[in-house]
C-alpha cells in the first residue's frame, strides 16, 4: 500500500511540473514535426517552434493537442490572448471530459501568466468539478486532484498579490484533499503539511513575521509525520522545507537566511530561482541575481512556476 501511495503522490508531482509544458501523449511513433518543434522550443527558439504548430494547423485547425501545443508556447512568448484562443478551441473541440479537462487546466495556467487570479480560479473551479465526477470510479485520485488545482490556482494568487483568495483556496484544498475516504496516515499529514506550508507564505506576505514563524514551525511537526508514516514520501517533500524557510526569510527581510535556505530547495525551479534572484538583488549581488534570472527565463514550463518565472524574468531582463 505504501509503495502505491507514493508512486500516485510522485505522479501528481510530476503533472503539477510538467502539464501542458509539450503536447498531450500519444500512441505511436512521435511525429517529426513534433519532436523538432519540441527541440526548438527547448533551444529558446519558441517563434520556429510555433511556426512549426501553425503549419500543422493549417491541415487539423481543430486538433486539440495542436491547439493545447500552440497555446503553451504563445503564452511563453508573452501572447496570452492569443493564446487563449487556441484553449477555448481545444475545449471546444475536446473528444472526451478528461480532454476538456485538461484543456481547461491548460488555459487556467494561460491566465497565471497574466497573473490573473479571478481567472484562474475559475478555470481550476472547472477542472475541480471534472474530478468530483470520478469521486466514485476513482476516489483516492479524484480527491487528491480536486485539493491539487485548489492548491494551484491559490498558488496563482499567492504571487498575483490576492492574499485573501489564496488562503481560500489553500484551506479548500485540505479540505477536498482530506475528504478522500480511507486516507493514509502520510497523505493526511501531507495536506496538512502543505497547508501550514502555504500559511507561513501568506503570513510573510502580509508581513506578520510571528505568524509565519508558528506556520514555519508546525509545517516541520508535519513533515516529520509524513517521514514517520511514508519515508519515501517524506524524501520526496523534505525539498520543500527550505523553500519554505527561504521564503518566509526574504518576505520579512532576513536577506542571508533566505539566500542559505533557497540553496539546499530545488533549485532547477524556475520559481526558485527567481526568489534566489530577488534574494542576490536585496544583497547587492546583481551578476549573481541575472545569472539566476537567466536560468528560470528558459523555463518551459506551463504551470505555477513557470507562470510567474517567465513574465518576471522578461521583465528583469528586459525581454
Amino acid at each position: 500500500m505504501r509503495t502505491v501511495f507514493s508512486r500516485l503522490i510522485l505522479i501528481g508531482m510530476v503533472i503539477l511540473g510538467s502539464a501542458f509544458a509539450q503536447p498531450a501523449r500519444q500512441s505511436g511513433p512521435q511525429p517529426e514535426w513534433q519532436r523538432q518543434a519540441q527541440t526548438l522550443l527547448r533551444e529558446g527558439k519558441p517563434d520556429e517552434a510555433l511556426a512549426v504548430y501553425q503549419e500543422q494547423l493549417k491541415s487539423s485547425p481543430n486538433s486539440p493537442q495542436l491547439n493545447n501545443a500552440a497555446g503553451v508556447v504563445l503564452d511563453l512568448m508573452g501572447k496570452g490572448v492569443e493564446a487563449r484562443r487556441h484553449f477555448e478551441k481545444a475545449i471546444t473541440n475536446a473528444p472526451d471530459a478528461r480532454a476538456r479537462a485538461n484543456a481547461e487546466r491548460a488555459i487556467a495556467m494561460s491566465y497565471a501568466f497574466d497573473s490573473d487570479c479571478a481567472n484562474t480560479v475559475k478555470y481550476e473551479e472547472k477542472v475541480i468539478a471534472y474530478w468530483k465526477t470520478r469521486e466514485t470510479a476513482e476516489p483516492g485520485n479524484a480527491y487528491y486532484q480536486q485539493g491539487e488545482m485548489a492548491n494551484e490556482a491559490a498558488r496563482v494568487c499567492i504571487e498575483a498579490g490576492d492574499f485573501k483568495a489564496a488562503e481560500k483556496w489553500y484551506r479548500a484544498g485540505r479540505e477536498l484533499g482530506l475528504k478522500e475516504p480511507n486516507i493514509p496516515t502520510g497523505r493526511k499529514a501531507l495536506w496538512e503539511f502543505r497547508t501550514e506550508h502555504a500559511l507561513a507564505r501568506v503570513a510573510a506576505r502580509r508581513g506578520d513575521k510571528t505568524e509565519a514563524a508558528r506556520h514555519v514551525s508546525a509545517a516541520e511537526i508535519q513533515l516529520k509525520a509524513i517521514e514517520s508514516a511514508d519515508p519515501q514520501l517524506g524524501r520526496q517533500q523534505r525539498a520543500f522545507f527550505p523553500y519554505l524557510s527561504g521564503y518566509v526569510a526574504y518576505y520579512t527581510g532576513d536577506y542571508p537566511k533566505a539566500l542559505a535556505d533557497l540553496g539546499q530547495a530545488n533549485t532547477n525551479d524556475p520559481f526558485i530561482q527567481c526568489l534566489l534572484g530577488m534574494t542576490y538583488e536585496k544583497l547587492g549581488e546583481k551578476a549573481k541575481a541575472t545569472e539566476e534570472y537567466e536560468k528560470a527565463y528558459r523555463t518551459t514550463g506551463h504551470n505555477p512556476p513557470a507562470a510567474f518565472a517567465k513574465p518576471f524574468t522578461r521583465k528583469k531582463l528586459g525581454r
